[in-house]
């Protein structure tokens, strides 16, 4: 495996996008793989190209569309409302959905022969996904390195940093304005600063003001995300 090469798990939305940056500044070569699993707007895909294509990146885009018939649940289905059920945990939440993921991310880097995989879940400032935690994403790298015999790390930049860290660090990129004018995080489908009332618009555009105001940025982000 070479280890100068990352394969980033992309999205097209904030976290995502950041990882991306992140890999293009530390790594000789990377490429995106995105997955079509009848999520709740298929403009995430596009999305996902056109950054893609923006930066010259070979994009893969694998389809996982039975995941949407395993689980149905609010961020693949139109008709249902976001909720928390009695653990706390958000009907957007789509069972095995990371462990899925990151099972065929490691077999196409296994084939493209990159030894990082690299995902933007986070522990700090998550959902209540249980997959979205350390802990899991150390067995998922053990279980890919033994059912391969190969060593990969599975890379996650953002585990530990919350919204404002994670737009902290698209800024030091030098991508920040791109991370929120061209990326989709919103559960309603709009691009950018969304439509400030679902719970991914709300996380992003705390984590956004927490950070303008403490860059000393004037500028109010409310009245964008609304």
């Amino acid at each position: 495996m070479d280890h100068k090469k990352a394969l980033v798990v992309f999205s097209g939305g904030q976290d995502s996008t950041t990882c991306m940056f992140y890999a293009m500044e530390n790594y000789e070569a990377v490429e995106l793989v995105t997955f079509m699993y009848g999520q709740r707007h298929a403009l995430e895909i596009d999305v996902a190209k056109k950054i893609a294509e923006e930066h010259k990146l070979k994009h893969h885009v694998l389809d996982m569309e039975l995941l949407s018939q395993l689980s149905p649940n609010a961020l693949t289905s139109h008709d249902m409302a976001i909720e928390d059920d009695d653990k706390g945990i958000p009907n957007t939440f789509v069972p095995a959905r990371n462990m899925i993921f990151l099972s065929f991310a490691t077999a196409l880097a296994y084939q493209i022969k990159a030894g990082t995989i690299m995902t933007g879940v986070c522990q700090t400032d998550f959902s209540g996904y249980p997959d979205c935690r350390d802990i899991f994403v150390k067995s998922m790298n053990i279980t890919a390195n033994l059912a391969m015999d190969e060593d990969f790390i599975i890379e996650t930049p953002l585990m530990w940093l919350d919204k404002k860290e994670t737009w902290a660090l698209a800024d030091e990129l030098g991508r920040l304005d791109y991370v929120r004018e061209n990326t989709l995080t919103c559960y309603e489908g709009v691009i950018g600063d969304g439509c400030g009332e679902c719970p991914a618009c709300e996380l992003r555009h705390k984590g956004l003001e927490e950070y303008l105001n403490e860059r000393g940025d004037s500028h109010d982000v409310s009245d964008t995300c609304s």
